[in-house]
């Protein structure tokens, strides 16, 4: 059979010569890949893929409308959900932003604790997607390693608040209670268990010859593209962008952490590929277990004092407006509140990392082939629920 015979397509000259057509993909909604129901709508003309658009909207949550329709204190149960790898990060977001409003001053005790819990949060973040990265990449192992460790800090964590996954520990005003005695020394030991455990979670990544392969040099995310999709958090750091908003716009207890001497440093590459990403993540575990040993270190010196403020019956903010952003694990997470006075919102808006992370893999899969897509796809650490919100 000739080449003339087996030319059934409409299309022009592809790989090799050979006459091809472009046909379009559905990866998802629902797929093992895409860490939730998001779907990527791709051509590809044989391999390569020539165009790539993410299609959001599976798991629309409402949460932005359900703001309107709740009292300050009950924001926080929806605040914490949108990105649930990041529960405790977003109630302190939603907190901080009320009690600026409030003009109210959260006792040092309570700032220190949330600091604590949200690094704590941030470490139990990047290990499920170091070890759910290296899964979709056809390696079981790591998750297993992942989810070892990430139960140690998950068990003080649980201890605290009495969550597993969304924590509900925050108040406007401070944190849900005190420390239950012993408790930092179980955080200190889980921290140090976690960290003597690390270097083999490592190996079995970076240490990996097929996994550097798959990763080396494989989706990379140029900077201006960075800066022109308003990517952030950990993919925008591999991309050389030196910014962190715990050290470049401080709160909680960051600025002192962050300061020169301190344990807090900004973890960055130049790469902006697939194993830049990875790297970035790994790296950023051990900042975070030091700046949690800094805080129990912190809080051990202050002693006993008040973890809240006591707040009146009915709790109305001031009428006025108000935007706070944190750097929460997947990246900026930023609130807009708008106060008319009442006890609850007239209008919260929220800025989620992963809405816009997400939107620059139209740009980064453009060119590449498709058994790259996976590699990609997975080292972009986003959760749909924080596209959806």
């Amino acid at each position: 059979m000739s080449t003339r015979d087996l030319d059934v397509t409409l299309g022009a000259a592809g790989v090799g010569g050979l006459q091809t057509t472009e046909m379009v993909l559905n990866i998802g909604p629902q797929h093992p890949a895409t860490h939730g129901v998001l779907r990527l709508r791709i051509t590809a003309d044989g391999e390569r893929i020539t165009a790539a658009e993410p299609v959001i909207g599976y798991m629309h949550r409402g949460a932005e409308k359900l703001f309107e329709a709740r009292d300050y204190r009950q924001i926080l149960v929806l605040t914490n959900r949108h990105d649930w790898l990041s529960a405790f990060s977003n109630e302190v977001g939603a907190a901080l932003t009320v009690e600026h409003l409030l003009g109210m001053e959260v006792p040092e005790r309570a700032t220190w604790t949330r600091t604590l819990l949200s690094e704590l949060n941030r470490v139990l973040n990047h290990l499920m997607f170091l070890g759910s990265y290296l899964h979709e990449l056809g390696a079981i192992t790591p998750m297993f390693y992942a989810f070892r460790e990430r139960e140690e800090i998950q068990a003080v964590m649980e201890e605290y608040s009495g969550g597993r996954l969304h924590f509900m520990a925050t108040r406007i005003g401070g944190l849900l209670h005190d420390l239950p005695d012993g408790w930092l020394d179980r955080v200190d030991a889980a921290v140090e268990l976690v960290r003597d455990r690390i270097p083999e979670l490592v190996s079995l990544m970076v240490g990996n010859e097929i996994v550097r392969s798959r990763t080396r040099g494989i989706g990379v995310l140029p900077l201006e593209k960075v800066l022109e999709y308003g990517v952030s958090g950990p993919i925008a750091r591999a991309s050389g962008l030196d910014v962190d908003l715990r050290r470049d716009a401080p709160y909680l207890a960051y600025r002192e952490l962050f300061a020169e001497g301190g344990p807090g440093r900004v973890v960055t590459r130049e790469a902006g590929d697939c194993l830049a990403r990875l790297e970035v993540l790994i790296e950023q575990v051990d900042v975070s277990l030091d700046l949690a040993r800094a805080c129990t270190a912190r809080l051990r010196d202050l002693g006993e004092g008040p973890i809240s403020t006591k707040l009146p019956k009915v709790l109305k903010v001031p009428e006025g407006e108000h935007y706070l952003a944190t750097e929460n694990p997947l990246g900026f997470n930023g609130y807009f509140l708008v106060s008319r006075g009442d006890k609850a919102p007239h209008r919260l808006k929220l800025r989620s990392a992963s809405f816009n992370n997400v939107q620059v893999l139209r740009e980064m899969l453009t060119g590449t082939v498709v058994p790259d897509m996976v590699a990609i796809l997975g080292s972009m650490f986003f959760v749909v629920g924080d596209i959806d919100r």
